[in-house]
């Protein structure tokens, strides 16, 4: 049989003039720029240059941020922005990166996360602001194949760090994070509230003036965390533990309390699932005023693995909230919703943080917090510059078809221009999320 070509014949040379990889990455750098992340980072980090020539730290780190938002998983990576320098500028070597990330202790990190909120505010602004305010804060292992400092046994047996995260539950802007020891507790009321106290800095609002809701898993159930997120004025909602003498509670509980549960974006009835309030049921004085205990049952999926916990073929879960709205399948729905705050970890760890990358614990800190920045720049991007699917597309999806997309640099009457790869997908839409970027009039706001 005689083969047939499928694909047309290639022959394979360098000296390509003007054509860029990873063109979409630049919507990133503009974007930075736009809000004023650029220039805070180039103030909170000035502190720490002790010399006025060379490379603007500030700058460095915006450049590994969007090194890692477009996929990097080194310090290394940043190689591919700086071989770039038509599309990129002037971009620092990984040596400069190093020291860069090495000069930054606890006062930058505080400069920095006020570098953060000072651009947040601008991105709000420009329309980021989605009006209703839930913070999701969930731990997270983080492996580690060498004896880093602070590395340590986890409670899953492995070995490595337990990051606690905080995140904007509408928008999926990661507002704080945390560095921890693989053997830090689970439920460590103090790392918690710290965590909060970061979250809130981080919005433009006041959650004595607009309402604010911190939503956490039964790891966080402790009369300290739910006493500082009243001091701080949030409402909560937290899980409960299923414990003997609640689920007693909850399976005597009368049928005609309980009602249909509802989808998370409220519109039909769960099947298979009910919901009822066993407040005046259970002794819950110990816990702050106005505190309510919510229950849950549904039918397992099929195939799902019951435990002891699961009664009459029934699946149940708790949690306790001091919101005061009174229809019960709403509260359980928004409680239901903390599962995307696991998914924007996942891609956290997409975004670098699955990979520290120093044996010291103070670098492995600063690259959390440029995680953080990079996620921000995602959420911002999409928020303010996309439109349709593209909108709601994880990072992997962004950098397959925007960040990663090619293109050609040319220069014509002292302007240059970048044209993205004919027959791309996705062209329009990077070229029209340029054209969305917020105009330079907004950073003096």
């Amino acid at each position: 049989m005689k083969s047939t070509q499928r694909r047309p014949s290639l022959v394979v040379t360098t000296g390509g003039k003007g054509v860029v990889a990873h063109a979409g990455a630049r919507l990133l750098c503009d974007l930075a720029d736009r809000l004023g992340l650029t220039d805070a980072l180039s103030a909170a980090m000035a502190p720490t240059k002790r010399r006025q020539r060379g490379h603007d730290r500030g700058q460095v780190l915006v450049d590994l941020a969007v090194a890692l938002a477009d996929g990097a998983t080194a310090i290394s990576d940043l190689r591919v922005l700086a071989n770039q320098p038509a599309l990129f500028g002037e971009v620092a070597s990984v040596p400069t990166a190093w020291r860069t990330l090495d000069a930054i202790d606890e006062a930058a990190l505080g400069r920095i996360d006020s570098a953060r909120a000072q651009a947040r505010r601008r991105a709000w602004a420009a329309g980021m602001d989605p009006g209703f305010y839930v913070i999701d804060i969930d731990g997270t292992l983080v492996g580690s194949h060498s004896e880093k400092e602070g590395a340590a046994p986890t409670y899953k047996h492995g070995f490595g760090f337990y990051p606690l995260l905080a995140y904007l539950d509408a928008t999926g802007e990661p507002l704080a994070g945390l560095l921890r020891p693989g053997n830090a507790g689970s439920g460590t009321a103090a790392d918690h509230t710290r965590v909060l106290d970061l979250a809130l800095a981080q919005l433009p609002v006041d959650p004595h003036t607009k309402e604010v809701i911190v939503r956490t898993d039964s790891a966080a159930l402790s009369h300290e965390f739910l006493e500082a997120c009243r001091e701080r004025g949030c409402r909560f909602v937290v899980g409960h533990a299923l414990t003997a003498e609640v689920a007693r509670v909850v399976v005597q509980a009368p049928e005609s309390r309980w009602i249909a549960a509802i989808s998370a974006d409220g519109m039909d009835e769960r099947e298979g699932a009910e919901v009822a309030e066993v407040t005046d049921l259970v002794d819950l004085s110990a816990w702050p005023e106005g505190t309510r205990l919510i229950a849950r049952r549904e039918e397992p999926h099929p195939g799902a693995q019951l435990t002891f916990t699961d009664i009459d073929g029934r699946r149940y879960q708790v949690f306790l909230t001091d919101h005061p709205e009174r229809d019960v399948p709403f509260l359980e729905a928004l409680y239901r919703g903390r599962g995307r705050c696991e998914c924007a970890i996942r891609d956290a760890k997409d975004t670098g943080l699955a990979n520290l990358p120093s044996a010291e614990f103070s670098i492995n800190q600063a690259w959390l917090a440029l995680v953080l920045v990079a996620g921000d720049l995602l959420a911002w991007t999409k928020g303010i510059c996309l439109r349709g699917e593209l909108a709601q597309a994880e990072p992997k999806r962004l950098r397959f078809a925007l960040l990663h997309a090619a293109g050609l640099i040319v220069r014509s009457a002292r302007r240059l221009t970048l044209r993205i790869a004919a027959g791309w997908a996705w062209a329009d839409d990077l070229v029209a999320a340029f054209g969305r970027l917020p105009g330079w009039s907004l950073v003096t706001t």
